[in-house]
């Protein structure tokens, strides 16, 4: 085995497998991770050597620009694959063909592909989204795809950990971990060198690429004690000019093309002795088409070490080649002027970097483009600096950054003021109401959108007024006034439809049909049927998605779980395969939402917690979901999750949020016995529901209410309605019907024959609801029953602390000294759901520090002798 890929004998075999099933059609995809120089590259590089005759290996890099290319590790392979796929990635502004063509690329019947895309934690938007594509098909193509990634970069957040958790849930992804060498090892690649092994070992702790660099560097037994060091040493030993094409070429962060190369590098026997002499000192690889350094650590190495008056310079010759060869990549020029400081560069070049990452579904790089641009705002005119910031504006809601998208566009719409035209000054007044809304700015939402409907009345723009009047129907079902919603739905469906705008006139039937099943009004449902059917007949995949998630949102108000699941299905096959993750998130969320009401509370869990990292609505009904089991279960804890989700209620100020909530903070409490909180809490909400005349949580509030005693007088037949009126019987039965073990022990639990309470004991128990159970057990007692089961385990002796299983699992690397970061790459979640399990996991043990939270858990036995 060659000194590169010492102790990757099972990986390279793993891949080698991956490879064979592949040749007969069983796709799989491979994640090879671990940190900087572990030798990813030389395990992928290796499996050439296993490939099949018939097969075919193919490889694209994700570069660390300022802001990634759009597509860059697929454009990359322009060349190297069919010409359909070569046009697509090229043109790039057609998703679907992008996607299309990719998925017919890999699809080669007993030649199997190995599609190697190297280092995603420096990927854009589309690549991700591409991968996540190829990924949920992979296994009916075949063909391997293998993604290399730093598990210690933790730059790309979220994007990158909804891939990772997402490949993570398939059944046909297998994660190779790379792991340092041994000492062993070590003393093998040292054989022959004055270099101490031992001391080698401690220097590197075993990373092969610092292990040949420090050996490659060593003077005699001396080696330099850094990477960079190791790096500068072996450069400055060469000639000047070799140097110097070192430097220019590193600061190019990506493989360089030949033809960049040749433009660079002086012509004559001089520059072609300096590559030579770069490659033979293990510094560059060269090939007819390509060269690139070694390692990135190497090519970062020289980059540090070069004065910034340098780089400039150096970057500025390189922008000076790009933008003299026609059909370069638009990201590279906007770089490289950005590095050059070169500001007439940058306003010409990266407005339409951002619109062409934009198109390509790039938002996070479009983003970086535009706000690059919006730093030399003085050089456009009015008009050109009110479009740039709404699309900055419109790319950062996209992303989910909500407060920027709001600042942004609230200057779009100042300058819009002034430009004299009507139909701009709307659309953009409609579109800030809709990012105040995100924000969590109701009040600034609905004065854009009445303002926005004002304004486009007195233009001439049929459909730009019909939108702005379903936004002003959305935002009055939001806050639960149906009969306003209702109003300006009708007015906006009649316009649509003389402009036959199939998505507004969804979207406004949309928010007719929840207003009207708010009112407890048959027709609701009816209406939003017709909602998601103008959708799929159009093909518009972003309303129909939206209307099943609105059908299934009011159906769990009402706890027809049967029906929600056969809609749910659907609506999470078509927003996946179509990509739309907002609602996809969402429609996750439901899913939680149906395994908490049957009492599958660790899928509840599990689900809700990746809505923590969602935008402010859908981070409070997460927190909710997460509180009120905890709150079932009896565990620590409560007050960290429903505090801070009434906080966003309160600052969302819709119904949709406070009720629910409140129902949870108001369970707490009766569990507590406290019944004076109870009435604190709920009667609030309650009456503000009874005034709106929502009947959901009306009825949920009201039950908590007439818990302590106070008289509630039934609007409708929803179960807990029935149960407030104190006809427990009849309650139990519709929970039953319903599915929802919890609120049918509830109600049996209401009941005075002892027979009924030791059926709901019976339940509790099994569902780990220990505050009900003990107050069951309570009542059993009272009534003088004598043999009353046990009830399982007291789980404070097997864990004292009360955490859940993923805090313990967080716990545990706690314990072992990792960061948040590498937390969350171990664990394939945020870094923010990291962050919040550690302060739960503080809290819980009375921790002031990691390091005493790990010694605590240590001494109540949660943590194994292994983990310490």
């Amino acid at each position: 085995m060659s000194r590169g890929i010492l102790e990757r004998d099972g990986e390279l075999s793993a891949l080698a497998d991956a490879v064979q099933a592949a040749a007969s059609g069983d796709g799989s995809a491979v994640l090879v991770h671990g940190e900087a120089g572990i030798g990813k590259s030389s395990l992928v590089d290796a499996l050439r050597a296993r490939l099949p005759a018939e097969g075919r290996m193919v490889v694209g890099y994700c570069d660390d620009l300022a802001t990634p290319r759009t597509l860059g590790p697929f454009r990359d392979l322009v060349g190297s694959v069919g010409a359909e796929f070569s046009r697509a990635v090229t043109d790039g502004g057609d998703r679907d063909r992008v996607l299309a063509a990719l998925r017919a690329e890999l699809d080669w019947a007993e030649h199997p592909t190995v599609l190697v895309i190297e280092d995603i934690h420096w990927a854009d938007d589309a690549t991700l989204d591409a991968l996540r594509y190829l990924i949920r098909r992979i296994a009916d193509l075949p063909a391997v795809l293998v993604l290399t990634y730093r598990d210690d970069e933790a730059d790309r957040g979220d994007a990158l950990y909804g891939l990772l958790g997402e490949a993570s849930r398939s059944g046909h992804v297998r994660h190779l971990a790379l792991r340092r060498l041994s000492q062993e090892a070590v003393r093998q690649l040292s054989a022959g060198s004055p270099v101490a092994a031992d001391d080698l070992f401690a220097l590197t702790s075993g990373n092969p690429f610092f292990v040949d660099e420090l050996l490659a560097s060593a003077q005699g037994d001396r080696v330099p004690r850094t990477i960079v060091d190791a790096v500068m040493a072996r450069v400055r030993h060469l000639d000047p000019p070799v140097q110097d094409v070192l430097e220019q070429l590193a600061v190019v962060p990506s493989t360089l093309e030949r033809w960049l190369v040749d433009v660079l590098v002086p012509d004559g026997p001089g520059g072609v002795s300096a590559l030579a002499a770069a490659e033979q000192g293990g510094l560059l690889t060269v090939s007819a088409r390509r060269i690139s350094f070694r390692h990135e650590l190497t090519r970062r190495a020289i980059t540090s070490s070069v004065p910034s008056a340098r780089l400039i310079a150096l970057n500025q010759r390189v922008l000076a080649a790009l933008v003299e060869r026609d059909g370069s990549d638009i990201s590279w020029i906007v770089h490289h002027a950005a590095q050059a400081g070169d500001e007439d560069a940058i306003v010409r070049y990266a407005p339409a970097a951002g619109r062409d990452a934009a198109r390509a579904g790039a938002h996070r790089e479009a983003v970086a483009h535009f706000g690059l641009v919006l730093e030399h705002t003085h050089r456009f005119t009015t008009d050109d600096r009110a479009d740039l910031l709404e699309q900055y504006a419109i790319e950062c809601y996209t992303i989910g950054a909500a407060d920027k998208a709001a600042a942004a566009q609230r200057q779009a719409v100042g300058l819009n003021r002034t430009r004299g035209d009507l139909r701009a000054l709307g659309s953009s007044l409609r579109w800030l109401s809709r990012m105040q809304w995100w924000a969590g700015n109701r009040s600034g939402a609905e004065q854009a959108g009445r303002e926005a409907v004002d304004v486009l009345e007195r233009a001439t723009d049929t459909r730009l007024l019909a939108l702005a009047l379903s936004n002003q129907s959305q935002l009055c079902m939001l806050a639960h006034r149906p009969s306003e919603s209702i109003a300006y739905g009708e007015r906006a469906v009649a316009l649509a439809r003389q402009v036959n705008d199939a998505a507004i006139i969804s979207h406004a039937l949309a928010n007719i049909g929840s207003s009207q099943s708010s009112l407890g009004d048959p027709a609701g449902q009816r209406t939003l049927d017709e909602a998601l059917r103008v959708a799929l007949e159009a093909g518009d995949v972003e309303d129909a998605s939206r209307a099943y998630a609105n059908i299934v949102w009011n159906l769990l108000d009402w706890f027809r779980l049967d029906e929600a699941e056969s809609y749910l299905t659907p609506g999470v096959k078509l927003a996946g395969e179509a990509e739309f993750l907002g609602f996809l998130s969402y429609m996750h969320l439901e899913q939680a939402r149906i395994s908490f009401s049957r009492g599958r509370w660790d899928d509840a869990m599990r689900l809700a917690e990746a809505g923590l990292d969602a935008h402010m609505p859908t981070r409070c009904t997460a927190l909710m979901l997460l509180g009120r089991v905890l709150v079932r279960r009896g565990q620590p804890g409560v007050a960290s999750l429903l505090g801070p989700a009434w906080e966003l209620a309160v600052t969302v100020n819709e119904l949709q949020r406070t009720g629910p909530v409140a129902a949870a903070r108001a369970e707490a409490a009766w569990l507590h016995g406290d019944h004076a909180a109870v009435h604190d809490i709920a009667a609030p909400v309650y009456d503000e529901a009874k005034r709106l005349g929502d009947l959901a949580h009306q009825a949920e509030l009201g039950y908590w209410l007439a818990k302590t005693g106070q008289r509630i007088q039934p609007d409708s037949d929803h179960p807990y309605a029935v149960q407030a009126a104190g006809r427990w019987r009849e309650a139990a039965a519709l929970w039953e019907a319903a599915g929802c073990p919890y609120e049918h022990a509830a109600a049996l639990a209401e009941s005075p024959d002892p027979e009924h309470l030791l059926t709901a004991l019976a339940t509790l128990d099994e569902l780990g609801a220990k505050p009900l159970a003990a107050t069951v057990r309570g009542r059993l007692r009272t009534l003088g029953v004598t043999r009353i089961p046990r009830g399982p385990l007291d789980e404070t002796r097997v864990n004292p602390a009360g955490l859940t299983s993923r805090q313990i699992d967080v716990l545990r690397l706690l314990g072992k000294g990792y960061t948040n970061a590498q937390i969350a790459g171990q664990l394939v979640v945020s870094v923010r759901t990291v962050d919040s399990h550690v302060a739960a996991v503080l809290g819980k043990l009375g921790a002031a520090s990691r390091r005493e939270a790990a010694a605590r858990a240590a001494e109540l036995g949660v943590l194994d002798a292994g983990d310490r």
